[in-house]
């Protein structure tokens, strides 16, 4: 490997990465995938290219969560929508910017790379941003302003003004299925993982990767939030254009340092290329294991590839015809002659990596519907309490889920540095508990936040009713709020780095996009499913001269049935994960024996328990 390294020549042209100027990696690898650490790469990478992956990588989500922390907010009081209208808005825009990253994989996989995917989709977050500062900015683009306190009637958005706002939203939206793909592969493919000290950098770029995640989101959170609240939605707007502005040209002057890996056929091909071979040989009767020698198509990973060989399983068995060699089915030089009746082992296995976690996956989908509820119902209980810190500063509705993103940073050090520790001394787990496990824990978390946030809103909703102040807000501080919000910190804090850790440790390294697409899968999944909750809601409770629970006016509706019914399909979807978790075969586990890290690949016949 660092021979081939060495071989490699540095490009010296002041021109942007491209195939021919020879800034991309030379050799292609096995099953189709611009993964990072499977193949020679030029010098120089390594944190020597952080300064501006990370710089971007900040930028673009302090622009990017800036914009859209208050827009629960600014589609109640500017575009007049109701909150179940503005729910709906929100939760179809998430589902659709969280499923885009797919394509966007499936792009920077097979034709361009991760690098010009990465620039181009950054171009259209750009245009999105700047589509959105546009709305507030010019009166035709918004409803008029009203004042329902003292009897106007606030009209709604039009046609032409709800189109732009699409717009801006559908520009995001694919801005976002570039970048979120890509991110993280692009920042691991500095590294060389085959040594101990581009392992190391991996595992640190993944630290600061979410430390900086997380002081993004408190920033955008409190002081951007706070201009659009209190100063102007224009200039609260206008600060993340700008912020995606510097991300973006930030990103292209690290063209010199950055490591590339050329895109190759797709891995989302394969899949397909599995089942369809699959399916033409439906009828033929696998054979028994002591007669399986040169049944199967086995060939050899390509030359310099560290892509790990996976062995023949009996798992999802059936897709193991797709490998079996007929007569006229191999070239003389041992390739397919169609790779749609003819798949590798490592095909089929990697295939087979996928389907065994898609019933995790599954599980993720209600968790995060409740922390989603973060960014809707949360907003609008907080714009019906007290929101005073002292006779002057108002805290923004939006701010609020601060709360939980500072219990993370306080947590996850002390979880990292003290606890785990401790408990790695029992389990002699390198994490200290499983990944399945930490995931576990989260859901539990999740539960309880809703729990808390349903009892929470009977209060505030039984004071502002006994108040009965003409704005309906209740006498009593947002801080009350506080408690469900920390929950859902510690439930972000297991369930979704767990998430994010198990996705990249289970799949085969040249997954990784499909990997960190998983996730953003998760999310437009919960997305969805609280859109069809709230709207199922909305029409079908209520009657008999009684609001629906999810009505235009909160005090009048009955938003804590919603949290419990959220917090009861939570433990029904834990006792799924129990059972799922406890059949899991781990690919990988570290353990720690005396203080000596020791590695074992895990297949078959080798199980690690939830």
């Amino acid at each position: 490997m660092e021979d081939k390294k060495n071989q490699m020549k540095k490009s010296s042209s002041l021109s942007l990465p491209s195939p021919e100027n020879g800034s991309y990696d030379e050799e292609k690898q096995s099953c189709g995938s611009d993964s990072p650490s499977k193949t020679s790469r030029r010098k120089p990478g390594g944190w020597r290219a952080m300064p501006y992956v990370l710089g971007n990588e900040t930028f673009e989500r302090l622009a990017s969560v800036g914009l859209l922390a208050n827009f629960m907010q600014f589609l109640l009081t500017v575009f007049h929508m109701d909150q179940v209208s503005a729910s709906n808005v929100l939760n179809i825009w998430s589902g659709v910017t969280n499923f885009i990253p797919l394509l966007g994989a499936f792009i920077s996989d097979a034709y361009i790379g991760r690098f010009w995917t990465i620039a181009f989709a950054s171009v259209f977050e750009m245009l999105g941003m700047l589509t959105l500062t546009f709305i507030p900015w010019l009166p035709q683009l918004h409803p008029t302003p009203c004042n329902p306190q003292v009897g106007q009637q606030c009209k709604g958005p039009n046609k032409s003004q709800l189109g732009f706002l699409v717009m801006g939203l559908g520009f995001l939206s694919i801005g976002s299925g570039g970048i979120r793909p890509c991110s993280i592969p692009f920042g691991v493919d500095q590294f060389d993982s085959t040594t101990d000290e581009g392992r190391k950098g991996i595992a640190s770029f993944f630290n600061w990767y979410y430390t900086s995640f997380t002081v993004v989101l408190i920033i955008a959170l409190t002081l951007v939030v706070y201009i659009q609240d209190s100063a102007s939605w224009v200039i609260g707007f206008g600060i993340p254009t700008v912020l995606m502005f510097l991300s973006l040209i930030l990103f292209f002057i690290g063209t010199r340092v950055y490591v590339y890996v050329k895109p190759e056929e797709s891995i989302f091909s394969s899949i397909v290329q599995v089942f369809v071979a699959m399916h033409k040989k439906r009828k033929l009767k696998l054979p028994d294991e002591r007669e399986s020698n040169g049944v199967f198509y086995d060939p050899p990973l390509p030359k310099g590839s560290i892509v790990k060989k996976l062995p023949l399983t009996n798992k999802y068995r059936s897709l193991n015809k797709a490998a079996m060699v007929m007569e006229g089915e191999i070239n003389t030089d041992g390739t397919p002659t169609n790779t749609w009746r003819l798949c590798s082992i490592q095909q089929i296995e990697e295939v087979k990596c996928l389907l065994k976690i898609i019933p995790v996956w599954a599980t993720g989908i209600i968790c995060f519907t409740a922390m989603a509820q973060q960014g809707t119902f949360t907003v609008s209980q907080a714009l019906k309490m007290d929101r005073h810190l002292g006779p002057k500063f108002q805290i923004p509705a939006g701010t609020l889920s601060v709360i939980s993103m500072i219990t993370i940073g306080i947590w996850l050090p002390i979880y990292d540095r003290l606890i785990v520790p401790s408990i790695r001394k029992i389990t002699r787990i390198e994490g200290g508990i499983t990944l399945l496990q930490r995931i576990g824990i989260g859901m539990i978390f999740s539960i309880l936040s809703m729990v808390v946030a349903g009892q929470i809103e009977k209060v505030r909703r039984n004071s502002a009713i006994m108040h009965g102040s003409a704005d309906g807000i209740a006498p009593i501080t947002v801080l009350w709020l506080a408690p469900q919000l920390i929950l859902m910190g510690f439930a972000e804090a297991f369930n979704i780095i767990g998430q994010i850790e198990f996705y990249n440790k289970e799949f085969p390294e040249n997954m990784s996009s499909v990997a960190n697409s998983l996730f953003s899968c998760t999310v437009a999944g919960a997305s969805y499913l609280s859109s069809f909750l709230v709207n199922i809601l909305h029409n079908t409770t209520g009657g008999h001269g009684h609001p629906d629970w999810l009505t235009k006016d909160i005090n009048q509706g009955r938003v804590e049935n919603y949290y419990y019914l959220i917090a009861g399909l939570g433990v029904l979807n834990l006792f799924w994960f129990i059972y799922v978790a406890r059949r899991y075969q781990y690919k990988t586990r570290l353990e720690v024996d005396d203080g000596i890290k020791s590695y074992s690949e895990v297949h078959e016949l080798q199980d690690m328990k939830y």
